[in-house]
């Protein structure tokens, strides 16, 4: 490879991962071919954190609080770690309700069956519902409607 294919290579991958930060995408895969023996195959990719959803505010300490200013802070608790946790088969956009307008499938406090939908998550203009893997009752939901979601993210808690 020459210096000038090595400087647009290095262009090329810039602008990739620029792509990728602007488009907030997680990676990226291209091969580039210039000629029968000669081609660049890259992968830019990204790590994300997702925050964590939290119910309400933690009150804030009142000025004669008894609390020490040291305290350890617990870290949140992860919700994919959660053994109730139901994660996204697949990267998509989730959906509430079957249609714009409709009762939501779940609510928190819900008794939920075996198979019930839970959501549904778009992938690829398919429709995907998400069948609840036991019975049980919903404690959490993770996700807004319209929200989009990576492969393995944690969707709802079930116990």
């Amino acid at each position: 490879m020459t210096k000038t294919n090595h400087d647009a290579d290095v262009d090329f991958i810039e602008a990739l991962a620029r792509l990728l930060r602007e488009n907030d995408l997680t990676e990226l895969q291209v091969k580039r071919e210039y000629g029968e023996d000669d081609s660049l195959n890259v992968r830019v990719s990204r790590v994300t954190q997702t925050a964590p959803v939290m119910a309400a505010p933690a009150p804030a300490p009142s000025a004669n609080s008894s609390m020490p200013s040291s305290a350890p802070v617990t870290p949140p608790e992860d919700p994919a770690a959660h053994p109730g946790a139901v994660t996204s088969p697949m990267v998509g956009t989730v959906y509430m309700q079957a249609e714009p307008g409709a009762p939501s499938f779940i609510s928190v406090g819900q008794q939920i069956n075996e198979g019930e939908t839970l959501l549904i998550v778009e992938a690829m203009k398919t429709m995907n519902h998400i069948p609840a893997p036991r019975s049980g009752t919903v404690k959490r939901i993770l996700v807004e409607d319209g929200a989009p979601v990576e492969y393995g993210a944690p969707l709802v808690i079930l116990e």
